[in-house]
């Protein structure tokens, strides 16, 4: 498939429509696979974060993960901004962002609405996905460059065209949905750090479903909604920098997706594996180091805003923070970023011997990293390329099995974690998606009246 001459929202409209579960690969279908357990993993575990609480409490929905009395626009907003709370989701270098807080969240939330598939589900994912990444590659890195938040700007489109797909929209109505997200695009970059951030992926997500249902009763968008003089490229970047392209191969099965190793910002993950390795083959004790400088991009400086964070929430944007946290205690978890570890004297008495410098060298959204740690008998030097995880170096079935249970332990029991886990490592070989709903896997059993894990 390949859609050059028509206007975008007909390129993208034509796409969309003309997908099929046997055009996917099955290295693809399993990336999606993989890309739910996670999702569907940092969601339950943001649940219990103080944004994932509010945005449930905020509405009153039960979890939220599958489906309650709510709507599927309040229902997505919960998902959505749970899965993104911990910034511990998947990444794409395709789209400068976060796939699937967009994607896994809005199919979720529509779920209880169509009688679809496993193998629905992950067409409409890949739908969904190859949107965002074609309206993003025009534009980046300038749009990030500029202060949007691209997970929010180009998720939107990927939202809607999932949701779409999966209700079934016809090609006219597809089109329509796509138009009208391009008013929908929000996120900005200074609230990184709060709450707000994660909130970015549940707006997304909400006004996917807002955009396809709007678009399925007849809601109508504009013809030139992404190159029009005052369109979504011209508004959010310079114009487009590249030709718009979609259908000619999949971004999924070329470049796949890259899941978190840490449960904070992308571009401290390289540093943070370099300075394991640098502790785990050098032995280095905490206490004979003079300085660590870190090395990396501009487009990390603009994202690690927070050199002395004041709250957890911050610590995840902060180089000093994650990189002092690896070196006193070996490893950046979940539990890095509580309250009663953001608070160790001696993290933050090592924050102060760590220098986070700009390598000009680096094109401007590089996620490699170097770290050079200097002690009393001597200099130890790493470079990273790219962090863990990537999709040619992915985290093994047991890495992301281990990561699985880190995040739903806290929320729910083993037994049930356990059988969410088989549900969505095999999703294209259900034929139903109705067994997903929280309810049938006993989940709402060890969730309060308030909906917040126990």
């Amino acid at each position: 498939m390949a859609y050059q001459e028509a206007a975008v929202v007909d390129q993208l409209a034509d796409f969309v429509a003309e997908l099929h579960f046997e055009d996917l690969s099955e290295d693809t279908v399993h990336t999606v696979e993989r890309a739910f357990v996670d999702t569907v993993g940092v969601a339950l575990a943001g649940l219990e974060e103080p944004a994932g609480e509010k945005a449930c409490a905020a509405f009153g929905t039960t979890a939220a993960l599958f489906s309650d009395v709510r709507s599927a626009n309040e229902r997505a907003l919960a998902i959505g901004t749970a899965s993104h709370a911990l910034d511990y989701d998947d990444l794409s270098w395709s789209m400068d962002g976060h796939p699937s807080v967009t994607l896994v969240p809005p199919l979720l939330a529509v779920i209880p609405e169509t009688v679809a598939s496993g193998r629905d589900i992950i067409t409409a994912f890949v739908a969904g996905y190859e949107t965002e990444c074609a309206i993003a590659y025009p534009v980046i890195p300038t749009h990030y460059k500029s202060g949007w938040h691209a997970t929010a700007t180009f998720g939107v489109f990927g939202a809607t065209a999932a949701v779409a797909k999966l209700l079934d929209l016809g090609r006219t109505e597809m089109r329509e949905a796509i138009a009208i997200a391009a008013s929908m695009a929000s996120g900005t970059k200074e609230n990184f750090g709060s709450m707000t951030k994660p909130l970015h992926a549940g707006l997304a997500a909400r006004s996917g479903v807002t955009a396809s249902k709007l678009a399925a009763n007849g809601f109508t968008g504009g013809d030139s909604a992404f190159e029009g003089d005052a369109g979504f490229w011209a508004l959010y970047a310079d114009g487009p920098e590249a030709e718009f392209s979609i259908g000619d191969g999949l971004q999924l099965e070329q470049y796949g997706l890259q899941l978190k190793a840490y449960p904070c910002c992308y571009f401290t993950h390289a540093s943070i594996a370099a300075t394991e390795e640098l502790q785990e083959n050098h032995s280095i004790d905490p206490n004979d180091i003079d300085t660590v400088e870190v090395l990396t991009s501009a487009a990390a400086d603009d994202a690690l805003q927070y050199d002395n964070p004041d709250v957890p929430s911050e610590g995840k944007f902060s180089m000093p923070y994650v990189i002092a946290s690896t070196l006193v205690t070996g490893r950046v978890t979940l539990s890095t970023f509580e309250p009663e570890h953001f608070g160790n004297e001696a993290v933050r008495e090592m924050m102060d011997r760590v220098e986070f410098i700009v390598d000009e060298n680096l094109p401007y959204n590089a996620n490699s990293g170097t770290v050079r740690i200097t002690t009393a008998n001597g200099t130890y030097e790493k470079h990273r390329k790219y962090p863990p995880g990537t999709y040619h170096d992915p985290l093994s079935k047991a890495e992301l099995h281990e990561k699985f249970y880190e995040c739903t332990e806290r929320v729910i029991p083993q037994e049930t974690a356990d059988a969410v886990y088989e549900q969505l490592v095999s999703l294209s070989e259900h034929s139903s998606v109705t067994g997903l709903a929280i309810e049938s896997t006993g989940c709402v059993e060890s969730l309060g009246d308030d909906g917040i894990g126990r």
